[in-house]
């Protein structure tokens, strides 16, 4: 028979926070493994050094590289695959020879710890268990005696690794969080914290548990002091809504005598930052609120006052409502869509919501982004060249007796249409749909273009026929094309339709 492997945790440091269930498991382990940095001592065998048996054999894991320049082929992340495979065949002797094996974690074995690269390798080999243990941010809290979050708060868990941009746009947007691997990302975390006004309020832990334990508020800290084995306690109370209304998700709203100000509605482009304008970056430079659907909230950079308001995708009405109430009161507000605004965008919904008389006074000006149907034709070509059409597929808003008599308008009228949201989880039938009433007026052989999440990292655009159209691969990733009589086909395969009639 084979053994068995644990994965266990022993807490943060303190060995009295060590489990019950730990301690015992350790005393009966045939084998001790434990990980142990470049040129250091193990930190997870110091902790569990007194409950370890006399006469056990121990497997020290001593990684090749911690941080910084290695000579392996395969870089940092080659280097460390490597040694994990290695290390995997070292326990994987000891349990097909029967025995025992606990993997000591310090922490929790599964948060951010290494014990998980072994399960990943070892655990559809053998029989495995993972015994939880407190985790350091746990620690952390109870050491400062901080509430962390409170009834429906939402916790975020951040690692300091990540980019600047992103780190404060997470933690403007949450309640509660946790900033993990500091050290040499220190100075970078202190500026988001910074951009996301939450600095204030935001404790650093040192050591939590262990002799050397000390904590301080984070803008009190030295960079230059800031070891691996420290992270950052945000709490939900120090959140930009709380401090100034007691209630989550309410917006901060001066009360003096406020003017009202213009309301913006930009469009950031359909996908990269390179495809926002200079005039629109320049406009959410210098509001205090961005109003929007969360994933284009998203990609406004976070930055010190900055008040951020994210809702869902079927609510337009509602947010534009809220953006104008803000702007009423004086508050500098911007209302983001992907691509342009006016197109299937927000700036349809701020004029609907601005027909209350209470928001008669509200100014608005729309600043154009470029458009989803632009950049999937200059990815085809010229397909758009001459006249054209846009429609929607969505039902949502309007009968599909609609969308079907102005598809068949425009199929009559020979025009090049663009088709948004043509299908979703929902909405399964339409684009068949569409497809069988334009056959009805084209050719078999009209070029479709079918652009799909066009600007990001999963780009693809593909040709094909109207009669060629897979329905089942279309959802609302992808904009369609669908070329008139003339539109037609170079030897490099682009597409374009000529300026003149046929």
């Amino acid at each position: 028979m084979t053994g068995r492997l644990y994965g266990v945790g022993l807490g943060p440091g303190d060995p009295e926070l060590i489990t019950l269930k730990a301690a015992r498991l350790i005393a009966e382990a045939d084998v001790i493994a434990f990980h142990a940095g470049v040129g250091k001592q193990s930190n997870a065998r110091r902790i569990a050094a007194g409950l370890i048996p006399d006469g056990v054999i121990e497997e020290e894991l001593r990684y090749p590289v911690t941080t910084g320049e290695t000579a392996h082929a395969g870089g940092y992340a080659g280097a460390m695959a490597e040694f994990y495979e290695e290390s995997a065949a070292r326990l994987a002797v000891h349990l097909e020879a029967g025995r025992t094996v606990v993997v000591l974690a310090e922490g929790d074995p599964l948060f951010y710890g290494s014990y998980m690269y072994m399960h990943d390798r070892l655990a559809d080999r053998f029989e495995t268990e993972v015994v939880p243990g407190v985790t350091s941010f746990a620690a952390a809290t109870a050491t400062t005696a901080s509430p962390l979050v409170r009834q429906t708060d939402v916790l975020t868990i951040l690692p300091g690794t990540l980019d600047e941009p992103e780190l404060a746009r997470r933690l403007a947007d949450t309640d509660g969080a946790i900033i993990m691997k500091l050290g040499r990302t220190f100075p970078k975390v202190v500026s988001a914290l910074r951009q996301a006004g939450r600095l204030d309020g935001a404790l650093y832990v040192e050591r939590a548990s262990m002799p050397e334990e000390r904590w301080l508020p984070v803008a009190d800290v030295d960079a230059d002091t800031v070891p691996y084995f420290s992270l950052i306690v945000v709490p939900g109370d120090t959140s930009e809504s709380r401090r100034s209304s007691g209630a989550r998700n309410e917006p901060r709203i001066e009360t003096s005598e406020n003017t009202t100000a213009t309301l913006l509605v930009v469009g950031l482009g359909p996908g990269p930052d390179r495809w926002i304008t200079p005039e629109v970056s320049a406009a959410l430079a210098e509001v205090d609120h961005v109003v929007g659907y969360a994933p284009y909230v998203n990609r406004v950079p976070q930055r010190e006052g900055l008040t951020r308001h994210a809702s869902g995708n079927t609510v337009e009405v509602d947010r534009a409502r809220l953006a104008l109430d803000l702007a009423l009161k004086g508050e500098r507000v911007a209302v983001v869509s992907g691509g342009d605004a006016g197109i299937f965008g927000m700036a349809a919904a701020v004029f609907e919501a601005a027909e209350d008389e209470a928001f008669a006074d509200v100014p608005i000006q729309v600043l154009p982004g470029l458009s989803a149907v632009q950049v999937v034709a200059a990815r085809a070509g010229a397909p758009i060249g001459g006249d054209f059409a846009v429609m929607s597929l969505s039902d949502r808003l309007k009968p599909w007796s609609l969308i079907e008599k102005r598809l068949r308008a425009v199929a009559a009228a020979d025009l090049v249409l663009a088709i948004y949201n043509p299908a979703s989880r929902s909405r399964t039938t339409q684009v068949a749909d569409a497809q069988r009433i334009l056959l009805e007026h084209r050719a078999a052989d009209t070029i479709v273009v079918i652009g799909r999440d066009v600007g990001r990292d999963e780009e693809s655009l593909t040709i094909t026929t109207l009669a060629g159209l897979d329905p089942e691969t279309i959802d609302m990733k992808c904009l369609l094309l669908i070329g008139a009589s003339g539109t037609r086909t170079t030897a490099a395969g682009q597409t374009w339709t000529p300026r003149f009639t046929e």
